[in-house]
């Protein structure tokens, strides 16, 4: 049941995006509330607050998963090689976690995830609202060029040389 709603609120985010597919795929991102997307505070894993402006002037690529959500979790190994490879040349990726605290944090350890993880909560929920995901569907991943726009948005899965092609030319 939690599947089939995901899927459908998937397929509806993704068609009021722009985007031309009904299983995903990179939309037009004339949703996303960028200046909102960059004043965005969230706890990181340690509980600190982390502000996304610290990233501003990088290619960042904003993806919002949760523990429980298996297209979620298939897509982060893609996230950490692409953050190994090309985070010298300026990627950041940042995760949201929207999940039990403890959950993430045990779950970005024991992955050693190579990238900065947000706690999410309802701040989380509105910072994917604003990064252009209304109805909060998983994973939602945006992708901002180094001036902070937003280039690309998807629901569900992002595959690993679908995002390579986006970032690449931005870097």
């Amino acid at each position: 049941m939690v599947a089939a709603g995901l899927a459908t609120s998937s397929w509806f985010a993704a068609h009021k995006t722009g985007d031309s597919t009904q299983s995903g795929g990179v939309g037009a991102p004339q949703q996303v509330r960028s200046a909102q997307v960059w004043e965005s505070r969230l706890p990181g894993l340690d509980n600190r607050e982390q502000a996304l402006r610290q990233w501003r002037g990088k290619v960042m690529v904003l993806n919002f998963w949760a523990t429980w959500c298996p297209p979620c979790l298939r897509e982060i190994p893609g996230f950490k090689r692409l953050q190994q490879h090309l985070g010298p040349h300026g990627l950041q990726i940042v995760g949201v976690a929207l999940d039990d605290a403890d959950k993430a944090r045990a779950f970005a350890t024991r992955m050693d995830m190579p990238y900065p993880v947000l706690l999410g909560g309802v701040a989380a929920m509105d910072l994917g609202r604003a990064a252009g995901n209304p109805l909060g569907g998983l994973p939602y991943t945006a992708v901002f060029d180094r001036q902070g726009r937003c280039v690309a948005t998807q629901v569900g899965e992002m595959p690993e040389a679908r995002l390579r092609a986006i970032v690449e030319p931005l870097l």
